[in-house]
């Protein structure tokens, strides 16, 4: 079991460790000038049984990955000011997540995506009393899955795929009836680095 103190250590007295390098291999032909600012949440919420980590089921309907399992989040607005403010501000047109309970620990590294986005993986905590209203236009489903799951090395699955002469690794990991790939895995993948690197 994770506990809220432990994650608190591990983003205050640790550097992140960053993404498996042939999972960048993929979107590295990308020039950084192309590329439009995003930013996702990582929520944790401490429950009895301990942190668990929210996720969204995007809606069927959506033009850009339909249906797939992510993180709250969007790409930057000038009026964002900064990309924490992003983080929030999807959260709350998203799903109803409001500001004040949010309370951010940190980020991970950014990650350059195939869609030529530069996201930011936002480290947060939500406070567990938080209250939705999902957004259908552009969210299914809203779930939490305990971070002690997410985070066990055991649960992620990985294939590694040779394209144009380069190794390209992609990452999953199922949870009940949901299968977490794409970006939201990658971000999974660095973060169990992280959390496990001393344990």
């Amino acid at each position: 079991m994770i506990s809220k103190q432990q994650l608190m250590q591990d983003f205050l007295l640790k550097t992140p460790v960053g993404y498996h390098a042939q999972s960048l291999n993929r979107a590295a032909h990308l020039q950084s000038a192309s590329l439009r600012k995003a930013s996702v949440l990582v929520g944790f919420v401490e429950r009895p049984q301990g942190l668990s980590v929210v996720l969204t089921k995007r809606a069927a309907h959506l033009k850009h990955h339909p249906g797939q399992i992510s993180f709250p989040g969007g790409k930057y607005e000038a009026s964002d000011g900064t990309l924490y403010q992003t983080a929030k501000r999807e959260a709350h047109e998203e799903i109803g997540l409001e500001a004040k309970y949010i309370k951010i620990l940190g980020q991970l590294p950014e990650l350059v995506t195939i869609s030529q986005f530069a996201v930011t993986p936002v480290i947060a905590f939500i406070d567990p009393r938080y209250e939705m209203s999902i957004d259908t236009n552009e969210v299914e489903e809203v779930f939490e899955v305990p971070a002690a799951y997410l985070f066990d090395q055991k649960h992620l699955l990985s294939n590694t795929f040779l394209i144009k002469n380069s190794l390209h690794k992609v990452f999953a990991l199922p949870y009940k009836h949901h299968f977490i790939w794409g970006m939201t895995a990658q971000i999974i993948q660095a973060l169990q680095k992280h959390i496990n690197s001393d344990r």
